[in-house]
């Protein structure tokens, strides 16, 4: 290349399933350097349907306001009431505990969506922001990852968001932009 040329080199794009504003505020914050994120929003398992529009309502303002967001989309993945997906998900695991294999069932069902939708679109990664949760099990949330990214042929951005403060850092970010942290993921079966 002579010196007159000039080389464009371009982010990588990630597909970046969002369960919340509190827990994608550090990831994007993170992540915005290093790739043109669009936000996936598939999450059929949040109940009441007035709770997941709160959320949604949420992330779209988070967007508005965290510097770098800039070109960031946000495609929502679509909701169901009564949450017919999630519940033939889980069907079965009522009685699980929060952590259990209710939940597992429940992050694969979201990250096969967004894998496949990361696919269609022709997205170079997808991920989740699932582990900046203290309550969620990092690992299996990586091993899914890599189970979805094979079978739909899409490369998985494996990370453990809590570590470097990140779960105290969306925190952080949730009370300066005034986020609605909500008290519970989002499965309404109640027995957990």
């Amino acid at each position: 290349m002579s010196k007159n040329e000039k080389s464009f080199s371009r982010r990588a794009s990630l597909l970046l399933h969002s369960c919340c504003a509190p827990c994608s505020s550090a990831v994007l914050e993170r992540l915005f350097s290093d790739y043109e994120i669009t936000i996936y929003y598939y999450n059929p398992n949040i109940m009441p349907a007035a709770e997941y529009e709160k959320r949604l309502y949420e992330q779209r303002r988070l967007i508005s306001l965290i510097p770098g967001a800039g070109k960031t989309e946000l495609i929502e993945g679509g909701y169901d009431t009564p949450n017919q997906a999630f519940l033939k998900a889980v069907e079965g695991l009522e009685n699980e505990r929060e952590g259990g294999r209710r939940c597992e069932k429940c992050i694969e069902m979201r990250l096969c969506k967004t894998a496949e939708t990361a696919r269609e679109l022709g997205f170079d990664f997808f991920a989740t922001t699932l582990s900046v949760s203290p309550h969620k099990n990092t690992a299996m949330i990586n091993r899914i990852l890599l189970e979805k990214g094979a079978k739909h042929d899409i490369k998985p951005l494996c990370e453990d968001f809590k570590k470097k403060d990140g779960y105290k850092r969306s925190v952080e970010l949730s009370k300066e932009y005034g986020l609605y942290r909500q008290g519970y993921c989002g499965c309404g079966i109640k027995n957990h």
